[in-house]
């Protein structure tokens, strides 16, 4: 895809669905935020994160499997918005305005990016976890969402934590969010 081409992209597409509504909650959670995104500096992808917990509280478990249209937005709009956010100092008055729009360009970009990963989520990942809780099946689905360089084991206390904190929000299924 050459920078000029436009995205294709889905004529419907559901923005509040549960999965944001989820990505809302865990937000609102002291220690997530600042979790998932020290992981998003370390390359991981927080959109792959919440899929991870979301799909775990639901008693599935994540196949890692995104489609192609999900890493293609989070390519070729989010991270460009968020780059050219973080280009702006965060204490220049003069820019204040303008990064204040993109950091709210940022947002409706990953509502976006979420809501087609939520278009596919169940057909890519159909498989029921097999008795476990909550919290172990969240921590393998974080496993599975890992950027490769990041599955040693010294990051099995972070990605603890952090399944502890999603495992945290009480929506069960998918209508309750």
């Amino acid at each position: 895809m050459t920078q000029t081409e436009s995205l294709n992209l889905p004529t419907l597409m559901e923005p509040d669905n549960p999965l944001w509504r989820y990505a809302l909650a865990c937000w609102q959670k002291p220690g997530l935020a600042e979790t998932c995104l020290s992981l998003q500096e370390q390359g991981w992808s927080v959109t792959r994160i919440l899929c991870a917990g979301w799909l775990g509280m639901n008693g599935r478990t994540f196949t890692g499997i995104e489609d192609a249209k999900v890493t293609e937005w989070r390519e070729h709009v989010t991270g460009r918005i968020r780059s050219a956010r973080k280009s702006i100092p965060r204490h220049h008055a003069p820019s204040q305005e303008l990064r204040s729009a993109l950091a709210k360009a940022e947002l409706q970009a990953e509502q976006t990016e979420l809501a087609l990963a939520w278009q596919t989520i169940y057909e890519r990942n159909p498989d029921v976890a097999s008795m476990q809780n909550c919290t172990t099946v969240i921590v393998q689905n974080l496993l599975t969402a890992a950027p490769l360089t990041t599955r040693e084991l010294q990051h099995m206390t972070q990605i603890t934590e952090l399944a502890d904190l999603l495992a945290e929000h009480t929506c069960r299924s998918t209508e309750s969010c």
